[in-house]
């Protein structure tokens, strides 16, 4: 009987055992098997990542630099609202009180009080004799950059309009919008009423088609070289390279730090290569079906970019504003997606809640290689605001001084008297007293000096 049990047992458990194997191992099953330890090795299909522009724009290699440059231009650019705010009111000087209104328009997350005095080299607050008010004003340093920039301008109008000129050019039709112009004006060196000063003055060059669009008269071929080209033939010259290698070429400078992954520099080399439509070129044969069609599609694109970005003051421009000249550019692209493809040229940075590009090889270590005049006089706006409050005392006329200021310690290059020299005059006047003291206390006898300190008759004295 006994026998029989065990028996029974055996043949329950072995069924069991079948049944859970046939419903691992079956490989057609009516029921949905979710995952778990049975069917770990069940295959399962997994959707290729797609790289898009903001892919690329999350995974591009860094360029320190350029990303604290435009961590500077962030606060400048706040800084020239505020300034612009001011220098457009009548008086010469702004309450506080009204400039607090101003938050939302300048975008500043303090107090304007706080945030006027980060910034004593450019902002001076003082209290109105009159209103008894807190004030403040454009201290005389800014003003006087204010009035160099302007006067480099009204210099250099000549090639502010040969840049104008050259960008119709570089358009289709040779006609582009007034607006996108406006949007960069100051990247191209114009004054703010360019509409108003330099459009009707030279009328032999520029005409305006309807009141929101400008055309080019008539085109000059000398001004058809892309800056591009000029670094060509410089490479072929000094290099000796040949000109199957530099005819289409673009310098290539690629961050600190940047992957190469395999194949990448034959793909390079190959687009290097690849012949183009130049962005001063209107006419070429281009079969249909012809090998690369797209690709020299895009490289023209490229081309136009560079040439763009070549023809600004500062080498930079932000990446929204260069979308208002696609369609007169013929570049029915991407912008940003194309600039990311192509990080040896370009860089994005997103520092200051915007995206700008810059032309890399433009720049070395945060500078602007070839500097020009108005290029040089906004820096000293900028080392203006980089100097934050040291200094400061400068500002502070001598008569303004506290009178505790002029007792301070001061060196002997300064004030002609080395520390401690202030010392001396209080002990000579002291002496001839604590020698009377001294005296005193030989001749009495009561009187007993500690290691701690004196009398206190003398100390009362």
């Amino acid at each position: 009987m006994l026998g029989f049990s065990c028996a029974f047992r055996k043949r329950a458990l072995e069924s069991i055992g079948v049944t859970i194997l046939e419903r691992v191992s079956s490989p057609i099953s009516e029921e949905i098997i979710s995952f778990g330890p049975f069917n770990s090795n069940t295959q399962k299909r997994w959707k290729k990542p797609v790289v898009t522009a903001q892919t690329r724009l999350e995974d591009r290699t860094r360029d320190l630099k350029l990303d604290k440059l435009m961590g500077h231009f962030k606060r400048l650019k706040i800084v020239l609202t505020l300034v612009e705010l001011m220098w457009n009111r009548r008086g010469p000087y702004v309450s506080v009180q009204l400039i607090s209104k101003w938050r939302n328009i300048v975008g500043v997350n303090i107090g304007m009080g706080v945030f006027l005095r980060k910034y004593p080299h450019i902002f001076e607050i003082y209290t109105h004799p009159t209103r008894r008010n807190l004030c403040c004003r454009l201290t005389q340093k800014m003003v006087d950059l204010i009035k160099e920039e302007a006067l480099v301008i009204k210099e250099s109008e000549a090639m502010a309009v040969q840049r104008l000129k050259k960008l119709l050019m570089i358009s289709t039709g040779g006609m582009l919008h007034i607006h996108a112009l406006w949007l960069i004006r100051r990247e191209l060196g114009l004054p703010e009423d360019f509409r108003h000063s330099i459009l009707p003055k030279y009328t032999d060059i520029f005409t305006l088609v309807n009141p929101e669009i400008v055309a080019l008269v008539s085109r000059d071929e000398s001004l058809a070289i892309a800056d591009v080209e000029k670094w060509r033939e410089k490479e072929y010259r000094e290099k000796w390279l040949s000109e199957f290698e530099t005819k289409y070429a673009f310098p290539i400078q690629f961050p600190t730090g940047y992957k190469i992954e395999k194949g990448f520099r034959e793909k390079l080399k190959n687009w290097q290569r690849l012949p183009y439509l130049k962005p001063y070129e209107k006419t070429e044969v281009v079969r249909v079906r012809s090998c690369g069609v797209v690709e020299r599609f895009e490289k023209r694109a490229v081309g136009i970019l560079h040439e763009f970005l070549s023809l600004t003051v500062e080498k930079m421009v932000e990446v929204e504003r260069l979308s208002h000249f696609r369609r007169d550019f013929s570049m029915e692209v991407n912008v940003r997606e194309l600039l990311l493809k192509h990080p040896g040229i370009f860089y994005i940075s997103t520092k200051g809640n915007t995206q700008t590009v810059f032309l890399r090889e433009a720049y070395s270590k945060g500078c602007l290689m070839e500097p020009n005049p108005l290029y040089v006089v906004r820096r000293k706006v900028l080392d203006l605001l980089l100097l934050g409050s040291r200094n400061s005392r400068e500002l502070r006329p001598l008569e303004d001084l506290p009178e505790r200021d002029a007792n301070l310690v001061c060196d002997e290059e300064r004030c002609g008297q080395p520390d401690g020299d202030w010392v001396i005059p209080i002990l000579e006047g002291a002496s001839e007293s604590w020698s009377d003291a001294y005296q005193a206390s030989e001749e009495d006898n009561n009187v007993k000096f500690d290691d701690g300190g004196i009398h206190d008759d003398y100390i009362k004295w």
